[in-house]
């Protein structure tokens, strides 16, 4: 079994008074949207569940999948053992995984997600240009809108989900704003305890978020960040590691479907020997293009020549 039953408590994520209070002042026929957002939740009401493993979980499986994360999983595994067969709350320190593309950071966030029983919530800022996108916009705004952290708590099942901040190196904004800006105050235990999104200000809980945040590249990230984060470096797996997981992905689309169990139970090494020089990221999609070609040819077996 690769883990333990999650333990569930429930914690209060803001006060239903106070969404209440500012409703009964909204203008009549005005800020649809604001109306929506605090109908919203009220309706869903502010407890949502708070989880952590039952036990230290086994990880074994983490270790053979992800052999280039060693490192990141080592100190997950002391964090994790803290609160484990305890009445703590679990407290995971914010991480930065800085690495090339493809080598399996998203994977990774995940991965600890589905650790962990909980949810999460996923901020591209590569492609994204607003500085409201973590903090929300002022209502008073054309087409403003809550932020992704207050959106991820409010309308999900979990007080403390894994929070990815996906290439944090690439975060562009308006003149006037700083997308990273409310990172200063989320990645502080304290003042995230009490964080007020712009659009709807009122104050919710954001202080069991698990961070994530990737990087290609720390040089452009700010100081302020870098001091609240445990920064892991994640190379390439090295040639062995890469067959590794080249041969758990065959395995794993293998087994999830049902045309899978017409192919060979294992790949044929020189087909592992040229998977082992992809990124991580690129051997699903290369897994799949070979296994529609090798059964359009009417084999159950891939080769070479099936990759693309």
């Amino acid at each position: 079994m690769r883990g333990r039953i999650p333990i569930a408590h429930m914690r209060h994520l803001y006060r239903v008074d106070e969404v209440e209070k500012r409703l009964g002042k909204l203008p009549p026929r005005e800020h649809e949207s604001l109306r929506a957002t605090y109908e919203r939740m009220i309706d869903k009401g502010p407890d949502r569940f708070q989880v952590k493993p039952s036990g230290l979980p086994a990880m074994t499986h983490l270790y053979d999948e992800l052999p280039n994360f060693h490192e990141v999983l080592d100190d997950l595994r002391r964090q994790l053992a803290l609160c484990s067969d305890s009445r703590d709350a679990l407290e995971i320190t914010p991480m930065l995984l800085l690495g090339p593309p493809g080598v399996g950071k998203t994977h990774f966030a995940r991965q600890l997600s589905q650790l962990l029983g909980t949810g999460m919530g996923f901020i591209s800022m590569s492609s994204l240009t607003a500085g409201w996108v973590l903090s929300g916009a002022s209502s008073q705004w054309k087409g403003a809108r809550p932020g992704k952290v207050f959106e991820t708590l409010v309308d999900g099942n979990y007080a403390n989900p894994v929070m990815v901040v996906d290439e944090i190196d690439k975060a562009r904004g308006e003149h006037a704003y700083d997308p990273l800006g409310a990172l200063y105050s989320l990645l502080e235990h304290d003042t995230a305890g009490a964080f007020v999104d712009e659009f709807a200000e009122v104050a919710v809980d954001a202080s069991q978020l698990i961070w994530v945040a990737t990087a290609n590249d720390e040089r452009s990230i700010p100081e302020p960040i870098l001091n609240r984060v445990n920064v892991y470096q994640v190379d390439m797996p090295d040639r062995d590691a890469a067959r590794t997981i080249a041969r758990r992905l065959y395995a794993g689309i293998r087994g999830q479907h049902d045309w899978g169990q017409r192919f060979d139970p294992d790949p044929a090494d020189d087909v592992l020997d040229r998977m082992a020089d992809l990124a991580p990221r690129e051997m699903r999609r290369a897994w799949m293009t070979a296994f529609g070609n090798a059964r359009l040819d009417g084999r159950g077996q891939i080769q070479l020549a099936d990759l693309p």
